[in-house]
């Protein structure tokens, strides 16, 4: 499997598929694969799909374990640079739609369009105390330790708890947009969130961004792209999206792969 070295990064990422580039943006907890298992088929067949692994997360491996929204927002424009494609759609989920939000305001160039899931417009830590390396040690939360070990090896060098210290950081810090870079959000842009979704609501996100496209989800919480959630409706609109803009299948074989 592919990796890029660029920046102080070795950073790992599946490449599927043909046409215009999309760019997946995992969540906090997850690698990109894991993230978006039930994006892979339908997406491929018309978009070129990277799934990278994030700064801190996965297979990718950095000397330094410290690690932000920002920082990995920065990261991303590196990357396509690296991969020598001038911009991509993105495609993010929870954490990565922060991510996605600041790679957009910052690098407008490089984003053409912004589909984020589970968006929200402020921090919202409540129930992040729960995920401190002291909480899940007390609570002898054996099946997370494991997780969070194994899924992030490479990355944390089997050093779960100062992962889990970064995410806890992270997640009460972010997202924390000006409002200068809310106003910078000039791509097209679609928010899919659950009706039930506790870190953001389309309303919430329409008032920051009234001309941006939304569907809130029924009877869903913070993962409706999910396949035991609703993956097959979210997929047909995000597509049916994309497909408006006038992006698709790239009909020269060779390009874009």
């Amino acid at each position: 499997m592919p990796y890029m070295n660029f920046k102080d990064l070795n950073m790992y990422y599946e490449d599927m598929g043909c046409g215009e580039p999309i760019l997946f943006l995992h969540s906090h907890f997850s690698r990109s694969l894991l993230a978006f298992g039930a994006q892979i088929q339908p997406f491929q067949g018309e978009y070129r799909c990277l799934f990278p692994d994030f700064r801190g997360h996965g297979r990718t491996k950095c000397e330094s374990l410290e690690w932000d929204s920002r920082k990995i927002a920065d990261d991303m424009a590196g990357f396509l640079d690296a991969l020598e494609i001038p911009s991509a759609h993105l495609f993010a989920y929870s954490f990565g739609t922060t991510v996605g939000m600041y790679m957009a305001s910052k690098y407008p160039e490089k984003v053409r369009s912004l589909i984020a899931i589970g968006a929200g417009t402020e921090p919202n830590p409540e129930g992040s105390e729960d995920f401190l390396p002291e909480s899940i040690i007390k609570r002898n939360d054996t099946r997370m330790i494991r997780d969070m070990t194994a899924r992030h090896f490479e990355a944390h060098r089997g050093n779960w708890e100062t992962f889990m210290e970064q995410t806890v950081l992270d997640w009460r810090q972010h997202p924390n947009l000006t409002e200068e870079e809310w106003n910078a959000l000039s791509c097209p842009l679609f928010f899919i969130n659950g009706d039930s979704d506790p870190f953001g609501s389309c309303r919430q996100l329409k008032e920051k961004c009234p001309r941006a496209e939304t569907f809130e989800v029924p009877n869903c919480g913070h993962g409706p792209h999910f396949v035991m959630e609703h993956a097959k409706e979210v997929n047909e609109r995000a597509l049916d999206f994309l497909r408006e803009l006038g992006s698709g299948v790239c009909t020269d074989s060779t390009a874009g792969c």
